[in-house]
């Protein structure tokens, strides 16, 4: 998702207290625009009724976000919120070091919402252990597996739930003919050329592999540098070699990757659940008879289930002190997110208005007018949003496909069995300026690897090569900062 730039001004003519009741302050605001219209007005004046604001907002393209934020923050004319995808984050680090945005932290007690946002995903977002912005919540591992159930059924096979059973399906539907049409024309897994987002790092962590990075003898070191990457390397060199896999998946786009699974080819998809829902929509258009399912609990040789771990937000609204100026300015503003979080006002940012947008079905929301409707009228307005559904008390989707419906279901129970990245809230400057020249180095040499362009020796001298050209220097920033 890419952030939205939020610019918020409060009026100094009004006053309000810490919890902002009774009197009215205005907005305005620069939002990053995902849809290809400019929303109409009726939810926002929904919103700024239910919240007693007035708010200008003036819509940006999306794709241009970030040149007008860097552009305001190299000319000082920046607004009173910024919202800071996670990833870009440490592009503000040595301002926010700087004293140059507000600490937000000691204030979120007095707002009875604000402190219903989640202790282990504020955590992740601290900086030297304070707390600056508001996030807004993403799930912490959507990871997990999708495979056709109906050719799982016509060769008799139970869902995986080991890594050896994993291997054991994509080796049936490839030599088995479970689609029964009597030819050589399918095969196990469909991957493509991502280390994250594939089959990998979900594989990865099946086996145990730290997440991103890991402790071993009182250390915070790189998962690559850990027996268990070694050991998924493996996994997908046995899957390549026997032709469990499409042989060209570290170059395969997501595109094709998915046409392998929608148009019959292949059986097992292993990323985002979530992605049954529209795999389904486009594989039942060539095969009416086509099913689906979604599994989550998949143990390594250790007998333990574990999942990598997003840290739970996409981004930050941050609060320049060079545009709020007073601390009661920062109240007011603090406020308002205050009342976003009420199921209210969150529903109508969500789904806009009830009878109109959506209507409520067994506690859940379901959309009532065409995706070009909701997308003019409601969509945008999720640029306002903080926190998650269960924080707010908003409502979730109802999902029609019971398959999508479980992989919902899945996710939730995925928070059972995170393992997190220990980074996460540390900060390493080498890591900073030169962590995407150095990953090219790993995962090359993990691409070379499991294509068995290299052995194991030249992988750990690969891995030499990133300690030399400075990892070594990142290994001691991180640990530095614990």
């Amino acid at each position: 998702m890419i952030p939205l730039l939020l610019i918020i001004s409060a009026c100094s003519d009004n006053t309000s207290d810490s919890s902002g009741d009774d009197e009215a302050f205005s907005f305005s605001i620069i939002a990053g625009l995902h849809t290809p219209e400019v929303p109409k007005e009726k939810v926002l004046e929904e919103i700024e009724a239910k919240t007693n604001v007035e708010i200008d907002v003036q819509w940006i393209p999306a794709s241009n976000y970030y040149d007008r934020l860097n552009s305001s923050f190299a000319t000082n004319s920046l607004p009173d919120v910024i919202n800071v995808g996670s990833q870009e984050l440490t592009q503000y680090r040595d301002a926010i070091e700087d004293d140059q945005f507000w600490e937000i932290g000691p204030y979120l007690e007095e707002y009875e919402n604000l402190q219903k946002l989640k202790d282990d995903i504020i955590e992740n977002t601290k900086i030297n252990g304070k707390v600056y912005g508001l996030y807004n919540g993403i799930s912490l591992s959507r990871q997990g597996l999708i495979y056709r159930k109906d050719w799982a059924d016509n060769l008799g096979l139970e869902k995986p739930t080991t890594t050896d059973e994993i291997m054991e399906m994509a080796r049936a539907f490839t030599e088995e003919d479970p689609d029964g049409n009597g030819k050589d024309d399918t095969f196990g897994l469909a991957d493509r050329g991502d280390l994250i987002y594939g089959a990998f790092k979900t594989v990865s962590s099946w086996f145990g592999t730290p997440n991103y990075w890991g402790e071993k003898d009182g250390e915070l070191l790189p998962e690559f540098m850990f027996d268990e990457y070694m050991q998924t390397m493996d996994f997908f060199k046995e899957l390549r070699v026997n032709g469990y896999i499409n042989q060209d998946f570290p170059v395969t786009s997501k595109t094709d990757q998915r046409e392998f699974i929608t148009n019959g080819s292949a059986g097992m998809y292993i990323g985002a659940m979530g992605d049954v829902g529209s795999l389904y929509n486009d594989a039942v258009a060539n095969d009416p008879n086509v099913e689906f399912d979604v599994h989550n609990y998949v143990e390594g040789s250790d007998g333990e289930y574990g999942v990598w771990s997003l840290p739970g937000y996409g981004s930050l609204m941050l609060f320049p002190k060079s545009s709020v100026e007073t601390e009661d300015d920062l109240k007011k503003i603090l406020s308002f997110f205050d009342k976003m979080m009420t199921p209210e006002v969150s529903n109508l940012a969500n789904w806009g208005i009830e009878g109109e947008h959506y209507e409520v079905v067994d506690g859940l929301a379901k959309t009532i007018v065409d995706s070009g409707v909701f997308d003019r009228e409601v969509k945008p307005y999720a640029a306002l949003l903080i926190g998650e559904p269960e924080t707010r008390g908003s409502y979730e989707a109802l999902i029609d496909y019971d398959v999508k419906a479980k992989s919902e279901e899945l996710i939730k129970d995925n928070e059972n069995y995170l393992i997190n990245n220990p980074t996460e809230p540390l900060y390493s400057e080498t890591f900073v300026q030169d962590n995407s020249m150095l990953q090219e180095i790993i995962t090359d040499a993990t691409y070379q690897y499991m294509l068995d362009q290299i052995d194991k020796e030249d992988f750990e001298s690969a891995v030499e090569d990133w300690r030399s050209q400075g990892g070594d220097d990142i290994i001691k920033e991180f640990n530095a900062s614990e």
